[in-house]
């Protein structure tokens, strides 16, 4: 075999492993081997191969009732990530302190790609919705702490999400360009986002950008989920969170693991 036509094979055979691993998420994290097959778009018989040898490796492993899903040594290196190990990690006494003092959910998230997505989720005894989950994707235009994500965003970015197409979710979710502008600005302006039953009807939220160097790099936010409408009083406690990240964000900058360095 050519040395051209290894890095091709070998580049196949990485993809094909890749979409394995890559076929599972928050709403699918345990697949036989069909509905894996079907999702990562493979013959069953490769889907097979692979997912012995991801087995093997532990990157999958699987259940009494023979579903896979992922294993042990995803997690040990998903560990080392910046967003684990930088930002999550050094969050967490801040996020902690909030939920605290506000006896409410509290959230950590970040952008990703044209979402928000949530890394990290304290909460009471009381059940909160799947769509709510550690991992799970959410509109950047219909949720506290994407709004809060959104406001603070490059004028680009923010231009290039309000000429694409904003999903309804509830009645209340700002659909069109120039109310979602306004509020925008608006967030800019108090330094914090309100949500009100704009993601899932009954949840009312509210939340504030972490600002590093003038670079949003994450937002806070405390939810609710039986319309409560009184969250404007911990706005204080929430500024303070964030602010307090923020800063402990730039005393770490450059530490890619804050928490492996001893400066925690």
């Amino acid at each position: 075999m050519t040395e051209e036509l290894y890095k091709n094979h070998a580049k196949s055979v990485i993809a094909r492993a890749l979409a394995v691993v890559g076929a599972f998420d928050v709403e699918h994290p345990l697949l036989t081997l069909s509905q894996l097959a079907r999702r990562a778009g493979l013959p069953v018989a490769t889907v097979y191969r692979l997912a012995g040898e991801l087995e093997d490796g532990r990157f999958l492993d699987r259940d009494g009732a023979g579903r896979y899903g992922l294993g042990v040594r995803l997690w040990e290196m998903g560990l080392l990530t910046p967003i684990h190990g930088g930002l999550r990690e050094t969050a967490m006494p801040f996020l902690l302190n909030l939920h605290y003092e506000c006896g409410e959910t509290v959230q950590l998230a970040v952008s990703e790609g044209t979402d928000a997505i949530y890394i990290e989720k304290l909460t009471s005894e009381v059940s909160v919705p799947v769509k709510s989950r550690v991992g799970a994707h959410i509109p950047l235009h219909a949720t506290g702490v994407g709004k809060a994500l959104l406001a603070f965003s490059p004028d680009s970015f923010v231009d290039a999400i309000l000429t694409m197409p904003l999903k309804a979710y509830t009645p209340s979710t700002l659909t069109e360009r120039r109310a979602l502008s306004r509020n925008l600005n608006q967030i800019v302006q108090h330094g914090y986002a309100q949500s009100d039953a704009e993601y899932q009807i009954g949840a009312t939220s509210i939340a504030a950008p972490v600002m590093v160097s003038g670079t949003v790099k994450a937002a806070i936010g405390i939810v609710n989920y039986s319309a409560r409408d009184d969250l404007s009083q911990y706005v204080p406690a929430l500024l303070r969170a964030t602010n307090g990240l923020a800063r402990r964000l730039e005393e770490v900058e450059g530490t890619a693991y804050p928490s492996l360095s001893g400066l925690n």
